[in-house]
């Protein structure tokens, strides 16, 4: 299973800090994105995901230029999302040195935009779902009733989504129903977010997850990559 750091850009910049030595006050902080990314690819990381804030505000990438910036200083994929719902989205983020993109939940209620943006990005596109029940009845759904997040995964797949990534905030991941999810779904689930230790690390490898997307515990050190990466392998 990946471990994949996320960094959040905003205006250029990580919204977290970064300073892997900051307990013993050695090293050097730093807000730049592709120092950040840098870092995390010297000690493993595989891949590497970043989340436009300002994009996913705007409706349209805003930080090209700091993706830019990480993709020539590493060698891993680069997953973006944030902004990225359209075709000339993702081809302005593909320029800039993604190569994969997560597109949001909405497209989950627009087959047309979801194969227009698929034909644009094929097996490289993922799609976000929110896990949380309130939050997939409180969607606007263009339908007689909201559906369940397993029959949303489901149509996405039939439509020729590979991956969904499952961003869970601050909640604790279903380990049970995530783990029935990967059995039954033709498809890589990557978790994101959601409140995890090392233990919950090694529970989400065992239920057959692709990989999960860490930032802020990553960035901050409540979770160490050396020990996630052990966990995960």
């Amino acid at each position: 299973m990946l471990v994949i750091p996320s960094i959040d850009v905003e205006k250029g910049r990580s919204r977290i800090v970064h300073w892997p030595g900051a307990a013993a006050g050695v090293g050097s902080p730093t807000d730049r994105p592709e120092r950040i990314a840098e870092r995390f690819v010297e000690q493993g990381a595989q891949m590497i995901h970043v989340v436009d804030m300002d994009g996913a505000r705007s409706g349209r990438p805003g930080n090209l230029e700091a993706i830019g910036r990480v993709a020539s200083r590493v060698a891993v994929p680069l997953q973006v999302a944030g902004g990225m719902e359209g075709t000339d989205n993702i081809r302005l983020a593909f320029a800039a040195g993604a190569t994969r993109v997560v597109v949001s939940m909405a497209l989950a209620d627009d087959p047309a935009l979801l194969h227009e943006c698929l034909d644009v990005a094929g097996d490289w596109l993922a799609v976000g779902l929110d896990p949380r029940p309130n939050r997939i009845a409180a969607y606007p759904w263009h339908r007689s009733a909201p559906p369940t997040l397993t029959d949303l995964a489901g149509e996405l797949v039939e439509h020729g989504v590979h991956r969904l990534v499952l961003s869970h905030g601050g909640v604790v991941p279903d380990l049970g129903f995530l783990a029935e999810l990967a059995r039954n779904l033709r498809a890589e689930l990557f978790v994101a977010g959601g409140s995890l230790d090392i233990d919950a690390i090694k529970s989400l490898r065992d239920a057959g997850i692709a990989g999960i997307i860490l930032g802020e515990p990553l960035l901050s050190g409540a979770v160490d990559f050396a020990k996630a990466l052990e966990a995960a392998s």
